[in-house]
């Protein structure tokens, strides 16, 4: 005996064979309907690289206004966000830090935004618990820079250190900027809240005595070395990361449009201490990559924010990364 027949008992006619099939569909959906979940995977990303761990973690995404990048004809920087399907006037740009594991240390290069630039920020802490960790086992914290998204998630609202056991080393010449209340008198009133946030990131750990700087190229802990990249700010670090065989160059700020500036490593961009500068160490950086064919990581790059770097025409080209199962 039929579903038909069941339902409609006796000799089928035309139109109970219409109402038996609308039956079936309603009785289909019925059952397929399930609630949206409007919610977003852990913003976080893990690959080997030799015998190191190394995590992405995300902290948000904010817009950039198009107008911030310099040096370059609007219809050329149309036509540059145009290729990969983004239109201005405001971008939406990730911002990232990384997580490395050495197996003796634990290593967070960048700390986040916290949520003074909006609510779109500030999920470092959330991500690093959602990859297994917690705050407390971070060992130290590199500081690419000290401009707010990427510092401003060391303290707590209330001023606390959110990475309670960590040193933080931070470069020379970015701290006697930064953090000079001398300098911050003599820059534009517009300026003034940026080096306060750099000021109120950096108390607690220096009045806990776990705030420590270096002045050039070295290496800083087993495998990690920094890398004088400055222009973006007088003491910009980059980080080489190695294990094995294997090598990852945590940019920080050398890039905060990827549709723009590896196709055009010239364009500058608004909050550049030294546009000039800038330019030229973006320029031999990702000579060096692209030769050196190293992996590479950004700040600002579409999360997780890992690829390479390749020569293209007059410029280079962003590869990024491919998902990938985690390899030990």
């Amino acid at each position: 005996m039929t579903a038909l027949s069941i339902a409609f008992p006796g000799r089928p006619t035309l139109a109970r064979l219409l109402l038996a099939s609308l039956f079936l569909i309603f009785a289909g959906f019925a059952a397929a309907e399930a609630p949206q979940q409007k919610t977003q995977v852990p913003g976080y990303y893990r690959l080997m690289l030799g015998t190191f761990e190394v995590t992405a973690l995300y902290d948000g995404a904010i817009d950039l206004d198009e107008k911030w990048l310099k040096n370059i004809r609007s219809r050329d920087l149309q036509r540059l966000l145009a290729r990969q399907f983004l239109q201005g006037p405001k971008v939406q740009t990730a911002v990232n830090a990384y997580l490395i594991n050495t197996g003796s240390k634990l290593i967070l290069v960048d700390a986040g935004a916290a949520q003074l630039f909006g609510p779109g920020l500030g999920h470092i802490v959330d991500n690093l618990r959602a990859a297994g960790y917690r705050p407390e086992q971070v060992d130290t914290v590199l500081i690419t820079h000290l401009h707010g998204d990427h510092v401003n998630g060391l303290v707590s609202a209330d001023g606390q250190r959110v990475f309670a056991n960590a040193e933080v080393w931070s470069a020379q010449a970015d701290n006697d900027f930064w953090l000079s209340e001398a300098v911050a008198a003599q820059a534009p009133a517009e300026m003034q809240a940026f080096f306060k946030m750099s000021r109120d990131a950096a108390a607690p750990y220096l009045a806990a005595g776990k705030w420590q700087t270096f002045a050039s190229d070295r290496e800083l802990l087993p495998g990690v070395a920094s890398v004088d990249t400055h222009g973006h700010t007088p003491g910009h670090a980059s980080y080489l990361v190695a294990s094995g065989g294997q090598r990852l160059l945590i940019l920080g700020d050398l890039v905060h449009n990827h549709a723009v500036q590896f196709a055009r490593p010239e364009v500058a961009f608004e909050f550049d201490n030294d546009p000039q500068q800038a330019v030229l160490t973006r320029k031999r950086v990702f000579a060096r990559a692209a030769k050196e064919k190293l992996m590479v990581a950004g700040m600002h790059l579409p999360f997780p924010g890992i690829g390479h770097v390749r020569r293209d025409k007059k410029g280079y080209a962003w590869v990024p990364a491919e998902f990938a199962p985690l390899q030990p």
